[in-house]
Formats: C-alpha cells, sequence, structure tokens
C-alpha cells in the first residue's frame, strides 16, 4: 500500500515505516479473520490477537474495526494499480491488453479472498470511506480505459468511448468473477485456462464491434 494512502487511518505513532509494516499485519489479520467469522462478528480484540497484538497496541495503529476494512479494500486497489502499472506492456498492441488481463487475473488468483471481502462489507464502511473504495475501483477501471483507448488510437482495436469504458469494466468484473466462483470454476479450469478462454471470448467480442 502506498505510504500516502496508509495514512487516511489515523494512529498515534509517528513512525510512517513502522506504521507501514504493522498495519500489513493488521490487513493480514483482517482478511484471515474476516474470511472464517465475516466482518460484524469479528471483534477488536480477536484481531489483535491474530495480528499478534495487544488490544492496547492495535489502538495504536487503528481507531476502529471499520479501520481494518477500509485498510484491507485499499490494500486491494493499490496492489492492483502497482501490478497493472509496473510490468512492461507494448502500448497500443493486442499483445499489451492481454498481458494486463493476464497480469490483473493472476493478482485476483492470489488475493481472492480479500476481492471477496471487499465485495461483501464495503456497505459496512463509513460513507466517506465507502466513496472513497468506489472511487478506487473506478480508478482501477480507468487503467483498462487507458489500454483500449491506446489500442484504438494504434488502429489495433474500433471502438466508441461508451464501449471502451463497458469493455473495461466487463475486464474487471470478469476478473473478480474468479474470486466469488473460484469454488467453483477451480474444479473445472486452472487459472491459466480460466484466463485463456476468457481473454479469447474478450477479445473476440470486441475485435467485431464497428465503432
Amino acid at each position: 500500500m502506498a505510504k500516502n494512502d496508509k495514512l487516511h487511518v489515523q494512529s498515534s505513532i509517528k513512525d510512517e515505516n513502522k506504521i507501514i509494516a504493522r498495519r500489513q499485519q493488521i490487513i493480514d489479520a483482517g482478511v484471515k479473520l474476516f474470511k472464517e467469522k465475516g466482518f460484524h462478528r469479528a471483534t477488536t480484540r480477536e484481531l489483535a490477537k491474530a495480528a499478534g497484538f495487544s488490544i492496547g497496541t492495535l489502538y495504536e495503529y487503528i481507531r476502529t474495526k471499520e479501520d481494518v476494512l477500509f485498510l484491507v479494500c485499499d490494500n486491494i486497489f493499490n496492489e492492483v494499480t502497482k501490478c497493472l502499472t509496473d510490468f512492461p506492456s507494448d502500448t497500443g498492441t493486442i499483445e499489451g491488453l492481454k498481458q494486463a488481463i493476464r497480469h490483473y487475473y493472476l493478482l485476483i488468483d492470489q488475493m481472492p479472498e480479500e476481492f471477496t471481502i471487499m465485495y461483501q462489507e464495503t456497505k459496512s464502511l463509513q460513507k466517506a470511506a465507502m466513496h472513497y473504495i468506489l472511487d478506487k475501483e473506478l480508478e482501477m477501471v480507468a487503467i483498462f480505459e487507458r489500454i483500449l483507448k491506446d489500442c484504438v488510437e494504434a488502429g489495433n482495436l474500433s471502438l466508441s468511448e461508451d464501449a471502451i469504458y463497458l469493455a473495461a469494466n466487463h475486464i474487471v468484473v470478469q476478473g473478480q468473477s474468479w474470486a466469488f466462483r473460484k469454488w467453483a470454476l477451480q474444479k473445472r479450469y486452472t487459472i491459466d485456462q480460466y484466463i485463456n478462454l476468457q481473454t479469447t471470448m474478450f477479445l473476440q467480442g470486441i475485435m467485431q464491434f464497428e465503432n
């Protein structure tokens, strides 16, 4: 998680590096506990124990249980952004688009519990935090919009602005479907098979689209 994003949750600790390290422990504990018990049934005392802290130490890094959920959600979007901006790609090419989709889907395969918790429990956040998370989701969609627009500008796709936006949302949602439905899908597909089939169907659809 980016440093500035971590500081949206108040802490009484001044050492930013310590905040980052401890909050990652809290995030990991939150994911495990929320998966096992659900957000509403989990207690801050249980979160502290799962993170290896005393309850007093926990409250040095967060204020409420909702802060932990916020950190879990925020961490997801920062990981997605890092995943999609840190790898080299052939800008404006179909191969670059395919690689971006692959990197995104592989990340989801590594974080299925986090994505599931995010969509099940975001409604439990306070209004301001919920809107922040929803805005982050739109930023994720915007990354794929930019990749698709590069393909259009390079002449490799013919899509309207509306079609680009819908296609970007499609990529995001179909990737997340692996997290929500992994319990069923993995009985039939490996993650590589899922990526290849989803990407093929997606590209066949948008490459027949006439702007």
